[in-house]
């Protein structure tokens, strides 16, 4: 390959434009929604069908775990090549959209000038139009090069409630061992500059029971909804005592230190005119990788644990609210609180500064933008940890809008995406 590919502008909005039209169809959030990710597939392939089969430079391996939930496999290897550049994590599943709170046609792509909107435009159709148009170009270029170049276009991405669909079967299957000899480049980021780190995300649920009772006699009851309250305070003042900022948030260029915090409440359906009897509220943990996220786990549940031993020295509010009472019969009644978790936590990631896929990365990033701002978020994306443990050389970057991430009115640019092709193309220049 001589100088980097250059989009072919019309190919790619055509590509993008039919793949837009299918995300109605894969939006995820079950059991509601389940995508059929074979939709999207369908188009790539049809865009690759004039260089895969008999005598094509390219290979594709259509993988199914589940029906209709394909994840698609794409392979260019040049003659004598024996190392791997991958691209995987864009996948072809969206968030969903509702078109009552959209300017325009979520599900069909929209063009205002430099901007393509559409569910899925950044997030990650987008990405899956891009590579798809790199690898065409692969094909009708047949460049010479000493790797192999590996895409992966994943399901299932936006929700893990149905396991054994996407790239953790991918990847537990086999599929990806190849991989592993080379920089793998995770394309589900965003802002055109390489991503550092993410954070873990931890789901948890704090409930506190109390009695209920009626409002004007609140020292016969425990009101649920103070204690909660109160150890809350109590749990977020410990945890952040415990898990403070460190030397390697501000080296990887971490936004914010690790977080816990509130993000919903609920409690019964009582009335005004009565103490509740239990509250919840759900939060989350964003753990920057420089963390485990079982030390955390086992912190909070024996913040909880003492909260509970000794329930009695957690400030009240006011002179009669209590969390120990005694009852008219005597007995001794005293709140409690517990913790819960979510789902399976996503694990955070440090990407490995000293790779040569970060290297390549950042130098093909200054040659078509001038400069590189590589960066952390305490978001976090599935998978990556686990591949990063699994012993892949990992790295994070994405050419959409952060700003429109799973938002109304999503949009890429195509300014953006003229200059993503090239820095990806840039990298396996420099990586060969």
């Amino acid at each position: 390959m001589e100088s980097p590919l250059k989009l072919n502008d019309e190919r790619f909005k055509t590509l993008l434009g039919k793949l837009i039209g299918e995300s109605k169809f894969v939006q995820n959030m079950p059991p509601k929604l389940i995508p059929e990710e074979d939709l999207v597939v369908a188009h790539v392939l049809e865009a690759l069908k004039p260089h895969t089969g008999e005598g094509g430079p390219l290979t594709v391996n259509h993988i199914h775990f589940k029906e209709k939930r394909g994840n698609l496999i794409i392979e260019y290897k040049p003659e004598g090549a024996t190392g791997t550049v991958a691209f995987v994590g864009s996948h072809l599943d969206v968030v969903p959209a509702d078109p009552e709170t959209w300017e325009v046609d979520p599900f069909s792509m929209t063009e205002k000038g430099d901007k393509l909107y559409g569910r899925g435009t950044t997030d990650c159709l987008g990405h899956v139009a891009l590579i798809t148009e790199m690898m065409i170009q692969l094909a009708e270029t047949k460049p010479k090069l000493t790797n192999n170049i590996f895409v992966c276009f994943i399901a299932s991405e936006e929700n893990a409630s149905i396991p054994d669909v996407g790239v953790d079967k991918v990847m537990e299957a086999g599929y990806l061992d190849a991989i592993k000899n080379g920089p793998v480049f995770w394309i589900d980021s965003a802002d055109s500059e390489p991503c550092i780190g993410t954070a873990a995300a931890i789901q948890w649920t704090l409930k506190a029971e109390g009695k209920l009772f009626h409002s004007g006699l609140p020292h016969k009851g425990i009101n649920s909804l103070e204690l909660a309250s109160e150890a809350m305070a109590e749990v977020q003042k410990r945890f952040y005592a415990d898990f403070p900022e460190c030397e390697n948030d501000r080296r990887w260029m971490f936004q914010t230190p690790s977080t816990m915090k509130p993000t919903k409440i609920r409690g019964p359906d009582n009335s005004v005119n009565q103490v509740p009897p239990w509250t919840e509220i759900e939060g989350d943990i964003r753990l920057t990788p420089f963390y485990e996220v079982d030390d955390a786990m086992k912190a909070v549940e024996g913040y909880v644990a003492d909260i509970n031993k000794n329930i009695q020295y957690l400030p009240t509010r006011g002179p009669v609210s209590k969390y120990i009472i005694t009852e008219e019969e005597g007995n001794e009644l005293r709140g409690k609180v517990s913790v819960t978790w979510g789902e399976q936590p996503f694990k955070g990631i440090a990407c490995d500064l000293d790779s040569r896929g970060y290297s390549a990365l950042v130098d093909a990033t200054k040659f078509v933008k001038g400069k590189a701002t590589p960066f952390s978020v305490n978001g976090s994306l599935p998978l990556v940890g686990d591949m990063k443990a699994a012993g892949y050389d990992l790295q994070i970057c994405g050419f959409g809008k952060s700003s429109v991430y799973h938002g109304n009115n999503e949009y890429c640019s195509m300014k953006d995406m003229q200059d993503a092709i090239q820095i990806l193309s840039k990298v396996v220049m420099i990586l060969d």
